[in-house]
């Protein structure tokens, strides 16, 4: 009998091992970020495991793959922002009625979100007031979709060799509902100096050898 998804031996070893949204967090935390110095990719979980490191969207996707390992329908979303700054990917997961998001970011902002939330704009709100440009302070964060499925692209992708752009662009086209009510934009406050200056730092420096 084969392994779930075509799997190999050590990748369900770490599948297996993954068995909350916490640990995949912790298990992503330990990857460098994907500084993409080559150009662009769209790994798979199976090419994101072996290159060990990882951008927002390619984290995203292996969490879906691993909730979907252990049961849970594999989810991600996309939060749209601003022109000039960059959109970000996250994997979502329930407990207990409550939602919850799983992130890989280089940054102090936009990390992992506890299932506290009972509504998906409750969660999406709570990445808003960290969301802003460094050197402006503006607060960029404008849209989310709703809760993405992998599960009508089968499973063939989380094995592949083939890079997942397609999931990826789908969910980019897919529509997007606004965060900021309309009429309050215009009293938006920038973040401060001290907030700007916290968000300067970073995990993974981009001449380390290893993103």
């Amino acid at each position: 009998m084969g392994h779930p998804f075509n799997l190999n031996e050590e990748e369900v070893k770490i599948y297996s091992t993954l068995t909350s949204a916490i640990k995949v967090q912790d298990f992503l935390d330990t990857l460098a970020i994907n500084h993409e110095k080559e150009g662009e990719t769209c790994m798979s979980p199976r090419a994101l495991l072996r290159a060990r490191k990882a951008h927002c969207f390619e984290a995203a996707a292996f969490a879906a793959s691993v909730f979907w390992f252990h049961g849970e329908r594999p989810l991600i979303m996309e939060f749209r922002v601003a022109r000039g700054d960059q959109d970000h990917a996250v994997a979502l997961y329930r407990l207990n009625g409550y939602w919850g998001a799983v992130s890989k970011t280089n940054h102090l902002s936009l990390r992992f979100r506890d299932p506290i939330y009972g509504t998906l704009r409750e969660l999406v709100a709570s990445y808003f007031h960290e969301y802003f440009m460094t050197d402006t302070g503006t607060k960029t964060l404008r849209s989310y979709t709703s809760p993405f499925s992998l599960e009508e692209y089968g499973t063939a992708w989380i094995t592949g060799e083939k890079e997942i752009w397609k999931m990826a662009y789908d969910l980019h086209k897919s529509e997007h509902i606004p965060l900021i009510p309309e009429g309050n934009e215009s009293h938006i406050r920038k973040a401060d100096t001290m907030e700007r200056k916290g968000s300067n730092l970073i995990e993974w420096k981009k001449n380390h050898p290893k993103t």
